[in-house]
């Protein structure tokens, strides 16, 4: 496995909308529930008519009319249905939540949606330009990504540089750093351009932060919590969405999951600066079966090759998965 640096190698319609739902009255429908039998790594999408047939209903997070949106077996393709159902261009969707319209972080749209939930779309609002002085090596943030090519902020630490710039903000998306567009860019690439960035010099963010509705204009948030409990979704099956293959039903995370996937997300961000659930989510799902840390160690540079995660992390990942097998995490 190559150790080393982070690096890679239309119009609304009634049957869209729903009228005279309210923001905060949000439950999903579902129709069918039976579960895809395809194990859809490296397979391109299948045809509509073999997708989950699966309704849910969205709106946008400032406030709109109900959509439902059905069909889409990856994040771009659930942006897009989106977009579809409130007559707006895909690219100005940042991030979903669900359950909630407000910008909270636990509740991010990640690599599974409960078969219950409601979607929350927040779409760009007011652009920004902040200059920052780095005046120590790490700025604070943390850093993940909608799955569509918009890198954004989750967390800033408190007491940090970026928690003593008040225009920066939990839910920002970065969209240049010091002029360059990153637009496109994976998160781990852009934390790791803020890491590098010299120390006791200034540099420039343009940031846009997502939509906000009256009642969403309140104190800065910093972020979740990292020891708060992020289960994801709140029915029984969840529908999983995969960066390569078709989007499957699967049962509800087991208490092995959910705390394998936390606290491999934890690793991520005290190593990479980035948290991402789907990310960890796959590393559990390679390491479920694997018998020693170097088969682990293949079984991700065949699966994840792109990321060549140092050693250090392999092995502390490793033994993550293998405490909450055992119950002690």
């Amino acid at each position: 496995m190559p150790y080393g640096p982070w690096k890679k190698k239309n119009k609304a319609t009634k049957e869209h909308l729903v009228a005279n739902e309210e923001v905060s009255g949000g439950h999903a429908g579902a129709g069918s529930l039976g579960k895809s039998a395809v194990n859809g790594a490296g397979l391109p999408p299948p045809p509509a008519n073999l997708r989950p047939k699966l309704v849910f209903h969205t709106q946008l997070a400032h406030g709109s009319p109900t959509g439902r949106i059905e069909g889409f077996t990856n994040v771009k393709e659930l942006y897009a249905k989106i977009a579809d159902a409130f007559n707006i261009s895909p690219p100005e969707i940042l991030f979903c939540t669900l359950n909630t319209h407000k910008i909270d972080m636990e509740k991010l749209l990640g690599g599974q949606i409960g078969l219950e939930d409601f979607i929350f779309a927040h779409i760009k609002g007011v652009k920004k330009e902040v200059e920052v002085h780095k005046s120590e090596d790490a700025l604070g943030l943390t850093i993940t990504d909608n799955g569509a090519g918009y890198a954004f902020i989750k967390r800033i630490r408190e007491g940090s540089v970026a928690d003593e710039v008040k225009v920066i903000s939990v839910g920002d998306h970065i969209e240049c750093i010091n002029g360059r567009n990153i637009v496109g860019t994976r998160h781990y690439e852009v934390a790791r351009m803020l890491k590098d960035l010299p120390r006791n010099k200034s540099f420039t963010l343009k940031l846009v932060e997502p939509m906000k509705a009256f009642d969403m204009l309140e104190p800065r948030s910093k972020g979740g919590k990292p020891g708060n409990d992020n289960k994801i979704g709140t029915g029984r099956s969840t529908l999983r969405l995969r960066s390569k293959g078709p989007a499957t039903v699967e049962d509800e995370p087991t208490e092995f999951d959910e705390k394998a996937i936390k606290n491999v997300d934890d690793l991520l961000e005290s190593y990479m600066g980035i948290r991402d659930t789907e990310l960890a989510a796959t590393m559990v799902e390679v390491g479920r079966d694997k018998k020693n840390p170097d088969e682990f160690a293949m079984a991700l540079d065949d699966t994840l090759g792109d990321f060549a995660f140092p050693d250090e992390f392999v092995f502390d990942v490793w033994g993550a998965i293998g405490d909450a097998k055992q119950g002690r995490l």
